[in-house]
């Protein structure tokens, strides 16, 4: 409620002039794009003077229980928007990752993205891709659809998962 709050509030500030408003919507996902795109997010969620995303195109922030991760992708030009349901400290045993797969294809609610696992950190996220610039209202109401989906992939879908693949 809180995040939906601050949405609001941010969105009522910049239509009185008292806030900076989020980026015109419908242009390519440019790196400078999808910069200010993150920036105004964050902003908008209490987080203060950011740059939104480092040199290298990566972001992130946490929010109440969510964990997000933001990255700008130069070919094709994109910002991958993530919400963390998991870190592995090891490697994930075999059929972890073809579970939740599985469990998308299944149908459970994904906030709108997709299982997405990456190796090198061993983070399992659900993420969404946007290669043109989002309206900003519409990309805030998406990472909370995200944030809320990712917790309960975090706690229950988790749970199936693990009863599923080693049977406990």
């Amino acid at each position: 409620m809180s995040r939906s709050l601050s949405t609001g509030l941010q969105w009522l500030l910049s239509t009185i002039g008292m806030a900076r408003p989020a980026p015109a919507a419908g242009g390519p996902m440019t790196r400078e794009a999808a910069r200010q795109l993150v920036k105004w997010y964050l902003q908008s969620q209490g987080a203060g003077i950011t740059e939104g995303l480092n040199e290298q195109g990566l972001g992130g922030m946490m929010n109440g229980e969510g964990q997000y991760a933001f990255e700008h992708i130069e070919s094709p030009p994109s910002l991958k928007a993530s919400a963390l349901i998991y870190r592995f400290r090891e490697p994930p045993k075999p059929g972890i990752i073809e579970g939740f797969r599985q469990q998308q294809e299944e149908g459970t609610d994904t906030g709108g993205g997709s299982v997405d696992f990456e190796p090198g950190s061993g983070s399992l996220f659900l993420s969404r891709t946007y290669t043109v610039m989002p309206d900003g209202r519409e990309f805030a109401r998406d990472l909370d659809r995200l944030g809320k989906a990712s917790i309960v992939w975090g706690k229950d879908v988790l749970d199936r998962v693990a009863h599923k693949v080693f049977g406990t």
